[in-house]
């Protein structure tokens, strides 16, 4: 088994000259990511940084109402400002049900519906073979090539200073160099259980928390946007960490 290492003496912190905006699971709420905008655009105005970052944690879709706002928000907002966008198990539904039409059998347990009705779609509550197909069909002809390409593109991890941002955490067995994809996206008890250190301090969503929480090796923003209508923006500068 992979040592872990022993906890460092000084705080995590980021190169000099950056400051990280992290932002916490969407889920469909076009409504709070824009607040989100708003709100890193007024500290970055009143308190510059030379290389300002914004890093999403991916499950961008699904649950809230507004999928295909948000992902329209986040392509216009990344061409003009430096953003990092992860990937969140829940991108991996939509690009596995244009696929596969079973796939929505599971999906829709997860708000895969709210994705479709987003896109244009009229799904019933629980469709057969020959709906899932149509469904399926649809929805390839639905999204625009630009969201495709959003999708495609979109990031398993980001790492950045004594910083690792990712959806769902990391595998504490294995070295971070080493990560395999699902657990990034997918892992949850054996993550969150896990008291040890990490290599770095590991910011992450996917599982929600009342307010967003600090532990020694790992900060989770997820604080359930959909549900609660907070949708959580942690900002880094060296080795202070601020809730915006």
């Amino acid at each position: 088994m992979w040592s872990i290492l022993k906890p460092k003496q000084s705080r995590p912190a980021l190169p000099a000259g950056y400051r990280v905006y992290a932002v916490g699971d969407v889920h469909g709420r076009a409504d709070l990511l824009e607040g989100v905008f708003a709100r890193i655009d007024a500290d970055q105005k009143a308190h510059p940084a030379r290389q300002p970052v914004e890093v999403y944690l991916g499950d961008y879709i699904d649950r809230g109402p507004d999928s295909r706002t948000v992902i329209d928000l986040l392509i216009a907002r990344s061409r003009r400002r430096d953003i990092v966008l992860l990937k969140g198990n829940h991108e991996t539904y939509l690009l596995e049900f244009v696929r596969d039409p079973e796939v929505l059998r599971g999906w829709r347990q997860f708000g895969g519906l709210e994705t479709l009705m987003s896109y244009g779609l009229r799904p019933s509550l629980n469709p057969g073979n020959q709906e899932l197909a149509a469904l399926s069909a649809a929805l390839r002809q639905a999204i625009p090539r630009a969201h495709f390409e959003f999708y495609g593109g979109l990031l398993p991890y980001f790492s950045l200073g004594d910083f690792y941002f990712v959806h769902a955490g990391t595998n504490p067995r294995v070295p971070l160099a080493h990560q395999d994809e699902r657990d990034l996206l997918w892992i949850r008890e054996e993550f969150l259980v896990h008291e040890g250190y990490f290599e770095k301090m590991i910011v992450h969503g996917h599982t929600p928390v009342h307010d967003p929480d600090f532990r020694p090796n790992r900060i989770n923003i997820d604080t359930g946007a959909y549900a609660t209508g907070r949708l959580t923006c942690l900002m880094i500068e060296h080795d202070r960490l601020t809730v915006l």
